[in-house]
């Protein structure tokens, strides 16, 4: 999974360039982003490239959350499918993420 990093002010926009985060990739993801978190509180996933996300995809994201909580930080999300805002409305993560449906709806909810 490649990561596209966007600084935005004092926000990391990271792009996920991939149309899978699951089983296959879900560490490489944690591994990639991890250096991203600790340099930054305030992150946004823009996740318009993803098409599936499984539960190890999931508990990746979930683990950027903590990390970030954690440190006083928090993560936005934007971009997501039809099928993966199913996939988070199933699982219930909707309701532990603060999910935008643009860009700029996610720099606006750190700026609000």
């Amino acid at each position: 999974m490649d990561l596209l990093v966007e600084p935005v002010d004092d926000i990391t926009i990271v792009v996920l360039r991939g149309e899978h985060l699951d089983a296959s990739n879900a560490g490489q993801f944690a591994s990639n982003i991890a250096p991203i978190i600790e340099a930054s509180r305030r992150v946004i996933l823009d996740m318009s490239f993803l098409t599936f996300v499984d539960s190890s995809g999931l508990g990746a994201i979930l683990g950027c959350l903590r990390r970030l909580g954690e440190a006083g930080g928090d993560l936005k999300l934007f971009g997501l499918s039809k099928s993966v805002k199913t996939v988070f409305q199933i699982t219930r993560m909707h309701r532990l993420f603060d999910i935008s449906e643009s860009r700029d709806q996610a720099v606006g909810a750190f700026q609000a």
